[in-house]
């Protein structure tokens, strides 16, 4: 089979030892009922939280041990276009066989727990998971359509484009990227912010942790924009953190929509 990068990925038999080498997958592949199947994970895979007890830690998303994960004997990696190095995805190869996601969309992440549903044999369960988000998809109000400018870090500040998943969980929120012209993870300064003033501001926990001490440090800028923290998992995590991710955005906007209004 191929991975979603069309890379041949050749396995002889249904994975018994899979590492994962991204958080939202190794979420998934717990949702998918694989708990006695997974080895090895991340330092920053912390859903669910037992695992970090149970598993083998096998270093960071882009710093791996390489040592470690030969030991572990694996026969699938799975891994990720944006969160893990090329060069790591190459030399992982020589151990196992590695099968890449590439998601920047609700229909790619869709395709990607379907695809993993494959791999290791869950297609039922996997089937059931990418129902339920479209079912929470549809059951998410329509919300007036506002401007937002979405960090993701502070020092320096980073924003999303529109090419990532992270711009398209926003625009189902009923948020309209104000950086949606740009690419990955621009960067800027708090004057080109001001200039735009949006109508919110999103400060994500991850992977900056932003926290209220933040919020007036933009609040002093941006004089008429509402600066709002917001759970960053919901906006990022593709694979099963997916189903609960429409019912947060409800009540996320109908919170700041509401407070809006009454200001």
């Amino acid at each position: 089979m191929q991975d979603m990068l069309g890379r041949s990925v050749r396995l002889t038999q249904t994975p018994q030892r899979i590492i994962s080498l991204v958080p939202s997958q190794t979420e998934l592949l717990h949702a998918l009922g694989l708990d006695d199947r997974v080895v090895g994970i991340t330092q920053f895979c912390v859903h669910p939280p037992a695992w970090k007890r149970k598993k083998t830690i096998v270093g960071g998303t882009k710093r791996l041990h390489f040592d470690r994960i030969t030991a572990l004997q694996p026969d699938l990696i799975i891994a990720n276009k944006e969160e893990n190095n090329q060069a790591d995805i190459e030399q992982l190869e020589a151990i196992c066989p590695v099968w890449v996601s590439d998601v920047s969309s609700i229909e790619t992440a869709t395709q990607m727990i379907l695809e993993v549903g494959q791999l290791t044999d869950t297609s039922s369960k996997a089937i059931e998971i990418v129902e339920h988000i479209a079912r929470a998809r549809l059951e998410l109000n329509q919300f007036p359509i506002c401007s937002v400018a979405y960090l993701i870090w502070n020092d320096p500040i980073m924003t999303v484009g529109g090419d990532t998943f992270i711009n398209a969980m926003l625009h189902a929120a009923g948020f309209e990227n104000i950086y949606a012209d740009r690419k990955r993870y621009p960067t800027l300064d708090l004057e080109q912010l001001a200039e735009k003033q949006p109508q919110y501001l999103l400060l994500s926990s991850e992977p900056f942790p932003f926290k209220a001490k933040h919020v007036q440090r933009f609040e002093n800028v941006l004089k008429h924009t509402k600066v709002v923290l917001v759970d960053g998992e919901y906006f990022s995590w593709y694979g099963s953190r997916m189903q609960e991710a429409f019912s947060y955005f409800s009540v996320l906007r109908n919170s700041v929509d509401l407070t809006d209004k009454s200001s």
